[in-house]
């Protein structure tokens, strides 16, 4: 069985705690070994929460430990998570048991689906994605390495999103549309035209920032 390490241990590596518990429920065979965190008392007002075992940076990987980035910023889950891959960690996607996915769909490594998100057929899932409760991800979307779709957001048909893109809570990603590298979209924002890379944009319809 393998001891899950979980990178981050503030409020979304709480998260990721209970994410990781309703997993093993359905069947998951893996233990929640505790976390990684260079705040060593990050966890002192939340009880029943496995222990910090180092920061990242320390800790000597052990045979059985598999690893989860539990970091919504996506810069920080990058450099977090390649720190430890450059040690020869392994990372698990932990997916939700209430996900509804449909057929085709390709996941890579170290990805996190929370509550009731919604997956069509034919979808393309990049490496150390995050997407956040009640997300809905169209037929024939693109999502890239190291992005992150908030709660609630609603990616159309044959959409896409580049690596390291944010779509913050309640965007709507029209079908056809693209955000592309970098790019970062303001919540509740409606995307009508695409996005070019490493820019912020806001609105209904979105507009650069």
């Amino acid at each position: 069985m393998s001891n899950l390490i979980i990178i981050g241990a503030r409020g979304f590596g709480r998260e990721i705690f209970n994410l990781a518990m309703d997993c093993i429920s359905a069947g998951a065979n893996f233990t929640v070994k505790g976390y990684l965190d260079d705040k060593h008392d990050a966890l002192s007002d939340y009880p029943n929460y496995p222990p910090i075992l180092s920061s990242v940076e320390n800790y000597s990987i052990q045979p059985d430990d598999v690893f989860v980035c539990a970091l919504g910023d996506v810069q920080y889950k990058r450099l977090y998570a390649e720190k430890i891959l450059n040690k020869g960690g392994r990372f698990i996607s932990l997916i939700h048991p209430s996900i509804n996915q449909w057929q085709n769909t390709i996941w890579g490594e170290g990805c996190i689906a929370m509550r009731n998100v919604v997956v069509s057929c034919d979808v393309s899932i990049g490496n150390f994605v995050t997407l956040m409760d009640n997300c809905v991800i169209g037929h024939d979307a693109h999502i890239g390495d190291w992005s992150h779709v908030g709660a609630g957001s609603f990616m159309g048909g044959f959409s896409s999103i580049g690596s390291m893109t944010t779509l913050h809570p309640h965007v709507e990603l029209l079908p056809h549309k693209s955000v592309a590298d970098n790019a970062t979209v303001g919540a509740g924002s409606v995307v009508l035209r695409n996005v070019k890379g490493g820019v912020t944009v806001f609105g209904i319809p979105a507009t650069k920032l």
